[in-house]
């Protein structure tokens, strides 16, 4: 089986969805290895509310078995008050049994990030996500600053992972240097996971 890269996202206006999309031609860049782009179900505000476990329509939502079988994980949320989206960290929040059975040990991850204002808790997000992973054993990998677009970008990127300023009549669209990078990202983690396996 070939293996693949978890890209687990959370999007509420597409923006997040687009990184994720950018992200998974980097990783299907580095060769024999595949990107799986899931989600997770909103969080609704009335308790007694559920989502269905396969959605109607729009993206998968992440399994326990997706988790658990990846070579690699790329999280990914918009930006609230500084921090990771409800739904991801509810969905987070659930995977005690990863924890417990020392499944995502060792495997690289990745963070990303989109936000509606240039310091809107981007870098603070990306490290909020970085926690649960760091908890379950994960290998934490970031950009570069071999990756030119990092200096150069005027909207987002960061070392500690890719970022989008999601501003302007179509927030959804990435700009060149956030496409590099996303597709940078994707790539590295990809690689590593690859070189991992190989050992």
């Amino acid at each position: 089986m070939t293996p693949y890269i978890l890209v687990l996202y959370y999007s509420r206006y597409g923006a997040t969805l687009e990184m994720a999309k950018q992200i998974a031609r980097g990783i299907e860049q580095a060769g024999n290895i595949e990107a799986r782009l899931r989600t997770v179900p909103a969080v609704s505000p009335v308790t007694e509310a559920t989502e269905p476990n396969v959605p109607s329509e729009g993206a998968i939502y992440c399994s326990e078995n997706d988790l658990k079988n990846c070579a690699g994980l790329i999280l990914g949320s918009p930006t609230r008050f500084g921090n990771m989206a409800a739904p991801l960290k509810y969905f987070l929040d659930g995977t005690s049994n990863a924890w417990v059975n020392g499944d995502l040990i060792d495997k690289p991850a990745a963070v990303f990030t989109s936000t509606s204002t240039l310091h809107g808790g981007q870098e603070s997000t990306l490290l909020s996500m970085m926690l649960p992973l760091i908890h379950q054993g994960m290998l934490i990998t970031g950009i570069p600053y071999s990756e030119a677009a990092l200096s150069s970008t005027k909207t987002g990127g960061s070392p500690y992972g890719a970022s989008h300023l999601a501003t302007g009549n179509n927030p959804q669209e990435l700009s060149a240097d956030e496409i590099t990078l996303c597709q940078a990202l994707g790539k590295r983690v990809a690689k590593i996971a690859l070189q991992l396996q190989a050992d």
